[in-house]
């Protein structure tokens, strides 16, 4: 047999003929392990071993023949990553002449080919070859079952790895496959012909005149009728094969023909499990399936649709697919959509989905809806109507089906934005009388039910408020509503006014997109919100409760955002009209834009005794500090200054705090030049002054917070200084604690001042500059500092840290890990989980780094498992599970340890931390064990 004889190669030695003879002639199974060590470790080369089993390789008995061919193999399988190029083309021609062999041998050579696909050295070209040898030589379908697995891991390997080879075998590679799997029975093995099925369609070989062929191999499984054996170590479940088969027959519109005919009989089926197949089958044919496929079967899947009615929810999501499916579709001619026959049928259906007890089949329905409304011309005003209706009516549901209600809302903001007509008939006149009952049934006083369908209803003002024309008939209603808390005629509470306060920012939200809704909602709603303001601040001899919940921090805080938002996506002309009113209002007191502006006094936020007005500063910084840059501000110098003077009095720390962000917000966006140099020196004035003693050093503090971290956002160099004033304040006694606290400030973003959003001067890499200009000193600071003072340094270094983003903190880490494991010992539970907050991704991102570290680490989390404070237990569970990720021979010495000490928070009072803690046990129970 000249054409199958190996390679020449170096003799052997005595001891390789020795382990190769006993297991050649059955003496022993291990000396494949030895040889493959060997050749490893370089005491001999692979070509030697196929030298000392030359006899044993062309001996005429087959089982002697395969026996070496096994060992060889073997070898190969451990020392693939070890051949030459050479010497594999070699291996090759050997294998390929071997699948002639006699059919004992045939498993081994299989073997071989598997190692040798794995070859990085194999030279193009050959892949194709062995293939061609497999599909001619070797009948697959008569082999056992884990050599035909063999030969689908031959061809997954090559198709991984020399794709455009293959693909140089056009249809011809097609036919082979097919012809290799057709009649596979075993489960394992239709798992992974599944995936080299949808892997042809998906990487677009040719399949040429093949693809009724490779449907017909494939779909014979359909529906898969598998019950997996009790105590089955593979594992395989009916729904694995389910979702492989459903990928391949869904994975290409040229199955559609054959396809189609299939699920609609099986559609019809009398097998419940078949009908729900085929469905789910169909919706996911729906992503890929076009017009033309689906068009001449659409009139037989609606009538097998139609007659079904025991999986309301699979046809539904069916159904679904389709529509949007329909979307993606274009019609000269609107009588040729073919949606248009079976509208009646299909609205039916979803209205049928609306009413169901069932929230997932609500959900559905909502989302089909949405998708039926958004085909045009095709729901008639009656429809609408229902729709309008049934949206109406989910919108109000009680809590324990919030996702259906908050389903309902987006839809409804869909909707409306393409039937504003149909919504404001039906739906607007509906809501405004549910909130005028609501002010009704609130001046008796707060019924929890009646107050639940209060907020449904100010939410579903917001949500509808999505075109033009609805936005002027929604907002004047919620600005009413607000009018009659401030005229007394309702039992106010802080809480009501927040939540119109919400609505009207979510409506803003929405008019972001359209200029005119935008202009138009800025300049009726911010008008009135500071109306309603100055005349709540207007001192009175009998203060009222009322008066006292508009002037409220939180209520402030809500209408803040509100006055945000509509202002950032002013255009710069219209942003500068609103500015020459505003700023004169709080400068000069000039009410005449306000309506209802006739007040008792005059409106004076700057003076000393108008502390009620003072309060109203916020709302001028929700204002100027988001309009655009370039937007011109009247009367800016004494503006900063009267800001200057309020963020330093002692007061009202409210207004002084507004004062100070105000000030700061203005900074950032000011161009450099010397305007920006004299106001920086008034600033710092003012803050060494403050910072003396006396009454305002908090107030000074504060102010020189936020100046800080305006000039860091844009890299001031007057930012450093800053810096490194606020780090001298950490050996403070009175304000080290709030300097410390000062640094997480710095390095989070803000919602209401100095954001993009609102054109602030934000550069991307502030944070990143500021750990690389400021950390040093932090941690020389802490060591040079007293022990009194070392915990605020930790405190500030555990906010910067904990921010910053973590492929920057990932290098430096050897050099702080070690004070973060310090930091977990201060007593101060901000700084315990800040610290924790920043360690628990580093022992994802940097397990051997924070291996060094593990007997601390587990110490010092089991304590804080015990904290007094949830947020600290929770995230030290959560760190303690994160521990697992750690290389499990550093863990194992601790799992006793551990296991006994995480019992004790399964018992804990919160259910958040017992949560937790069942996870955390749960994965230190599994270390170690098999597959963990």
């Amino acid at each position: 047999m000249a054409a199958a004889a190996a390679p020449e190669a170096a003799a052997p030695t005595g001891a390789l003929w020795g382990l190769v003879h006993d297991f050649v002639m059955g003496q022993q199974e291990g000396p494949a392990d030895q040889v493959a060590a060997d050749v490893k470790s370089g005491n001999y080369t692979v070509l030697q071993v196929v030298e000392a089993l030359g006899s044993s390789l062309e001996n005429p008995e087959p089982r002697t023949r395969a026996r070496g061919i096994q060992l060889l193999s073997q070898v190969l399988l451990h020392c693939h990553t070890l051949l030459l190029e050479k010497e594999v083309v070699h291996l090759i021609l050997f294998y390929e002449n071997r699948l002639k062999d006699h059919h004992l041998v045939i498993p081994s050579v299989l073997q071989g080919l598997k190692a040798l696909s794995l070859c990085v050295a194999l030279p193009p070209g050959l892949a194709v070859s062995v293939l061609k040898a497999i599909f001619q030589e070797v009948h697959v379908q008569s082999l056992p079952q884990v050599d035909r697995h063999t030969v689908y891991n031959i061809i997954t390997n090559f198709m991984r790895t020399r794709e455009e080879e293959l693909k140089s075998l056009g249809a011809d590679f097609t036919f082979g496959f097919i012809q290799v799997m057709d009649g596979e029975k075993d489960p394992r093995n239709l798992l992974v012909a599944f995936r080299i099925v949808h892997d042809l369609i998906s990487r677009d070989y040719s399949l040429g005149p093949f693809v009724e062929e490779l449907f017909e191999v494939t779909s014979c499984y359909f529906p898969i009728d598998f019950t997996p054996p009790p105590n089955d170590p593979h594992g395989i479940q009916r729904e694995d094969l389910i979702l492989s088969l459903r990928a391949v027959l869904a994975s290409t519109p040229r199955f559609a023909e054959f396809l189609l005919p299939l699920l609609i009989e099986k559609v019809d089926s009398e097998v419940l499990s078949a009908k729900l197949d085929s469905l789910q089958t169909l919706n996911a044919c729906c992503a890929v399936y076009g017009q033309k496929e689906l068009k001449d079967f659409l009139p037989s899947l609606w009538a097998s649709i139609r007659r079904e009615s025991s999986q309301r929810r699979t046809i539904l999501e069916m159904l679904l697919g389709f529509l949007k499916l329909q979307q993606k579709w274009s019609y000269e001619d609107k009588d040729q959509r073919p949606l248009n026959g079976f509208k009646d049928q299909l609205c039916s259906l979803v209205f049928m989905a609306l009413t169901d007890p069932s929230t997932q089949l609500q959900l559905v329905g909502i989302r089909t809806l949405t998708v039926l409304g958004a085909q045009p011309d095709l729901l008639s005003s009656e429809d609408l109507e229902l729709a309008v209706g049934h949206l109406y009516r989910l919108s109000f549901l009680e809590e324990d089906s919030q996702s259906c209600r908050v389903a309902a809302l987006e839809a409804s903001g869909t909707l409306a934005a393409l039937y504003p007509v149909a919504f404001s008939s039906h739906l607007v006149p509906k809501l405004a009388e549910e909130l005028r009952v609501g002010e009704s049934n609130l001046t008796k006083g707060d019924e929890p039910t009646q107050c639940s369908r209060h907020l449904c209803c100010l939410q579903a003002l917001s949500a509808v408020s999505t075109h033009p024309s609805i936005v002027k008939e929604t907002l004047p209603l919620l600005l009413q509503h607000l009018w009659q808390v401030n005229r007394g005629n309702m039992v106010a509470q802080s809480s009501d006014v927040i939540a119109v306060c919400q609505s009207l920012k979510q409506m803003a939200e929405k008019c972001q997109q359209d200029p005119e809704s935008c202009w138009y909602f800025h300049q009726t709603a911010i008008p009135c919100l500071l109306a309603l303001a100055v005349q709540a601040s207007m001192p009175e001899k009998e203060p009222s409760v009322l008066k006292k919940v508009l002037l409220e921090d939180e209520v402030l805080a809500a209408m803040v955002s509100v006055i945000g938002t509509a202002t950032t996506h002013l255009s710069p002309e219209l942003a500068a009209q609103s500015v020459t009113h505003i700023v004169p209002l709080f400068l000069d007191g000039n009410v005449s834009f306000l309506p209802e502006n006739s007040f008792p006094s005059r409106f004076q936020p700057f003076q000393d005794d108008a502390s009620g007005q003072r309060r109203l500063i916020a709302l001028l910084m929700a204002f100027v500090c988001s309009l655009p840059r370039n937007v011109e501000i009247p009367q800016l110098n004494q503006l900063m200054r009267e800001l200057l003077e309020l963020s330093c009095c002692h007061s009202c720390p409210f207004s002084s705090t507004a004062a100070a962000k105000c000030f700061a917000g203005l900074l950032n966006k000011h161009p450099a030049g010397q305007q920006l140099d004299e106001f920086l020196q008034l600033a710092v004035d003012k803050v060494e002054a403050g910072l003396g003693s006396g009454p305002c050093r908090s107030q000074a503090f504060t102010l020189l917070l936020w100046v800080t971290k305006a000039l860091v956002l844009r890299y001031h160099p007057l930012s450093s200084c800053l810096t490194a004033r606020l780090m001298d304040l950490l050996n403070d006694p009175e304000l080290g604690p709030a300097a410390a606290d000062g640094f997480s400030l710095l390095m989070s973003d803000c919602t209401d001042v100095l954001t993009r959003a609102g054109h602030a001067e934000v550069r991307i890499m502030f944070r990143q500059r500021f750990f690389t200009d400021n950390v040093p000193a932090l941690v020389q600071g802490f060591h040079a500092a007293p022990q009194d003072v070392k915990p605020n340094y930790l405190k500030g270094l555990s906010h910067v840290l904990n921010r910053l983003p973590k492929p920057v903190l990932l290098p430096e880490l050897p050099t702080l890990l070690s004070l973060l494991l310090e930091a977990l010992s201060c007593p101060d539970c901000v700084v315990q989980l800040s610290t924790l907050s920043c360690l628990q991704p580093l022992l994802l991102e940097a397990p051997q780094v924070m291996s060094l570290h593990v007997d601390t680490l587990v110490t010092k989390f089991l304590n804080l498992s015990s904290s007094p404070s949830m947020a600290v237990r929770i995230a030290a569970l959560q760190c303690m599970h994160a521990l697992t990720r750690l290389p499990t021979p550093v863990l194992l010495p601790y799992k006793p340890q551990v296991i006994r000490a995480l019992a004790k928070p399964l018992d804990d009072k919160k259910r958040l931390v017992r949560k937790e803690a069942v996870s955390a046990r749960g994965e230190w129970f599994l270390l170690g064990s098999p597959g963990s």
